[in-house]
């Protein structure tokens, strides 16, 4: 018998490492919707970042950089594991986080840029959005989960009480960016106000008759994410390397857009499909615009969480960044 069980325990040893799971050969990233707040990601792509800091662990990636773009098809893309990383903002993450507790359990990696939204008009009677009318439309990326709704959701409470939380709901409506800006300019499709990020804010209030109402960063108090990384805890444990790879590729990508406007204008330019309308000098002068950074420490997050859960958005009421974030340096002493 004693025989019997020593010849299965070296079988299993034997077996044994070829159950073991190494780090994913291919690693699939969703490049986002576009625009300043993804801008890491393209420069992660173009550089190769991720491959070389893998390389370093002594593993072999291949980055898969598909064109997914709105915060429903990459999270659905992430939960169908057609996706290990995606980005998107802090409300879209919130509402996925709270969904997959306890089964997927997504987590944030880290903030990826900060920057404010302004509630772009031209129209003539709104002075600010307490002045919309039935017929008004205000284009966001996304009904209720989008920064923008939330964002009005928050002033709401803040002037007329949480029994209004939604009050300006009914005059959203989802729409990408680009179509939004066509659309508040040319005055069709009833659009009477775009939430715009740079560098469509900007190049909305250059026209004749529009301007700001709204200011993101205005309603939550201080400079807030706009952009951040998730992942499944599952990839997250089974990948340590392609993991540690990622978060080194974008700080990489952060510190170099930091020390480089001018390459970095010109990656954002090229994966804005290189337009002339997009003038270099602009855009480098908007990179040095110090309400615009890149960093993976995220900034309002929790007080976006605490608010969405006082309003019945989240389920779960985390109590502090630990329980949205995997622990990490680079996310330490955010907020």
């Amino acid at each position: 018998m004693k025989k019997v069980i020593y010849a299965l325990a070296l079988s299993a040893l034997t077996i044994l490492p070829l159950t073991v799971k190494a780090d994913v050969a291919e690693l699939k990233v969703p490049l986002g919707a576009g625009g300043f707040g993804f801008l890491p990601l393209h420069i992660m792509k173009q550089h190769n970042l991720i491959e070389k800091h893998a390389q370093k662990l002594g593993h072999t990636v291949k980055v898969n950089w598909s064109k997914i773009g709105g915060p429903s098809a990459m999270i659905d893309a992430l939960l169908s594991g057609s996706a290990h990383f995606i980005a998107a903002g802090p409300p879209s993450f919130l509402i996925l986080w709270d969904r997959t507790k306890g089964n997927a359990n997504v987590k944030g990696v880290a903030a990826m840029s900060s920057m404010p939204m302004n509630l772009n008009t031209k129209a003539e009677h709104l002075k600010s959005i307490d002045d919309l009318r039935p017929t008004d439309k205000i284009a966001v990326t996304s009904v209720k989960s989008s920064i923008p709704s939330i964002i009005m959701q928050m002033y709401a409470v803040q002037k007329y009480g949480k029994d209004q939380a939604f009050r300006f709901d009914p005059y959203t409506v989802s729409m990408n960016h680009g179509d939004a800006a066509a659309a508040l300019l040319s005055g069709s499709s009833g659009i009477t106000g775009h939430y715009a990020s740079a560098p469509l804010d900007q190049l909305e209030r250059k026209s004749p008759g529009v301007r700001s109402i709204m200011n993101t960063d205005k309603v939550m108090g201080g400079s807030t994410t706009f952009t951040m990384i998730s992942t499944r805890s599952d990839f997250q444990q089974k990948n340590p390397k392609v993991y540690a790879a990622f978060v080194s590729a974008l700080k990489e990508a952060q510190e170099m857009i930091a020390k480089d406007k001018g390459a970095a204008a010109d990656t954002l330019i090229a994966s804005m499909g290189g337009s002339s309308k997009w003038s270099r000098d602009d855009m480098i002068a908007l990179l040095n615009d110090p309400s615009i950074k890149y960093s993976t420490k995220p900034e309002n997050v929790m007080k976006y969480a605490t608010f969405m859960n006082q309003i019945g958005s989240l389920k779960n009421n985390p109590k502090s960044l630990d329980e949205l974030f995997f622990a990490g340096a680079d996310v330490a002493g955010g907020n």
